[in-house]
């Protein structure tokens, strides 16, 4: 009898074990672990992929992405990772090839299954023509890989992500472009505002210390004259900087944007010198606490700007 009750019991389990394999939702099954190399791309990817996923940022949004200190611990993450997304444009190339070599990662290699450059869906602006060299500074010769900035590309990026999240796992590719279709309609209900705030300041001049900002410009109309870089990585000699002073008195800019990453004595002065303002305005997710994911970073930098157009009529 005892035997019977045991080999009752033991049958009973596998029956529920099996049910419970068959109904179990997939969110149960592994979830794909996904590493970005920006925070931005983390964001993105955090909404189309929902709890069917893990996603990690290497930078922070209060790192400067063109320089990242390489850290053993990113190899781990690395060599963990199912699938890696770069922001591409040779933005990450000082830091991300070597660890991606590193990692003994087959997966994530450039060109390997679990590898995913997001600037194949962007609107790439600023692509150099001619020759390009040192003297030039850091320019890319790919083009501006800020390019999350605008809207309408984080829109592409994530249709592009939530398409390779469906690639590498099928069984949950109706889910990730649900979750797209429900991202895409909050970001355009969130560009109508975003565009209203702005529309007063459309045409409007400034001055940036990095080109960070070309997408987001030409996205909401405003009117880049100068940088206080003379060019793209070098930093502002007294010349260059008595000539951004001409420019901006010139042309009644009284607004200069500054990355979080970059010093602000230089931009400082020129904003004493014309009577103008310094706009410390972060250009990734988590660049301030506010800011801590994609719709939020666009509050926290329209409300910014706005605020410092009405103090700088």
């Amino acid at each position: 009898m005892i035997f019977k009750s045991k080999s009752r019991f033991i049958f009973s389990f596998v029956v529920v074990a099996m049910l419970l394999a068959f109904v179990l939702p997939s969110s149960a099954a592994k979830k794909l672990n996904v590493i970005t190399s920006t925070s931005d791309l983390a964001s993105l990817t955090q909404e189309v992929g929902g709890d069917r996923i893990t996603v990690e940022s290497i930078a922070k949004g209060y790192q400067d992405p063109h320089f990242v200190e390489a850290k053993p611990s990113f190899l781990l993450k690395l060599r963990k990772a199912d699938l890696l997304i770069s922001v591409g444009l040779d933005l990450e190339i000082g830091w991300l090839p070597p660890l991606i070599t590193q990692s003994g990662n087959p997966r994530i290699q450039s060109g390997g299954s679990g590898y995913l450059d997001a600037s194949q869906f962007a609107e790439v602006l600023e692509q150099p023509q001619g020759q390009v060299t040192r003297a030039m500074g850091d320019v890319h010769p790919l083009g501006n890989p800020h390019y999350w900035l605008d809207p309408d590309n984080g829109r592409r990026v994530a249709k592009g992500i939530a398409g390779k999240l469906g690639q590498m796992q099928p069984e949950d590719a109706a889910y990730f472009q649900q979750r797209f279709q429900d991202f895409d309609k909050r970001l355009t209900e969130a560009e109508k505002r975003w565009e209203e705030m702005m529309k007063p300041y459309r045409g409007r001049k400034v001055v940036t210390y990095h080109r960070s900002f070309p997408n987001f410009s030409k996205h909401f109309g405003l009117n880049v004259i100068g940088y206080v870089e003379p060019r793209p990585g070098i930093p502002p000699s007294p010349g260059h900087t008595i000539d951004v002073i001409q420019t901006m008195k010139r042309d009644g800019a009284k607004l200069i944007l500054v990355e979080p990453y970059f010093d602000l004595k230089t931009p400082q002065s020129i904003a004493s010198a014309i009577g103008g303002k310094v706009l410390v305005l972060p250009p990734s997710v988590g660049g301030e606490p506010d800011a801590s994911d994609y719709f939020k970073l666009f509050d926290y930098d329209i409300g910014l700007l706005v605020k410092a157009f009405n103090e700088t009529k």
